[in-house]
């Protein structure tokens, strides 16, 4: 009976591409502000060498700095789990498997990215 089918009939439930182009958007818009960040990230690397602990904690400490770190931080875990979730959702073909790793991977992301983001703040504030 499906040869009977038309394509527009085999296609329904199969999802729309309304999401693909909001995740393809987002994934391109981290990859850029990773691009600013990294060169940033790089001046900041390149910087610690010649210091101490206590230098190196002052770097980070400053407010520009601790808002860029935040920002780079976060666009990286974003961007990670964006990437992740399309080589599972391209590879792995079992639905239990795809969904137990996309809820882990969103759920490290995130755990990562908030512990992240408490360190730089605990070391912005001197606690």
């Amino acid at each position: 009976m499906s040869q009977f089918r038309t394509p527009l009939k085999r296609a329904l439930g199969l999802g729309s591409a309304k999401h693909g182009v909001h995740h393809f958007l987002v994934q391109r818009l981290t990859a850029i502000a990773l691009i600013i960040l990294g060169i940033w990230f790089v001046w900041f690397v390149l910087r610690l060498p010649g210091l101490d602990f206590d230098g190196a904690r002052a770097l980070l400490a400053a407010p520009w700095n601790a808002l860029l770190m935040g920002l780079f931080v976060i666009a990286a875990f974003w961007h990670a789990q964006l990437g992740l979730q399309v080589v599972v959702e391209d590879y792995v073909h079992t639905h239990g498997w795809q969904l137990f790793l996309q809820v882990a991977i969103r759920f490290l992301c995130i755990l990562g990215a908030a512990a992240s983001v408490f360190a730089i703040l605990r070391i912005a504030l001197g606690r």
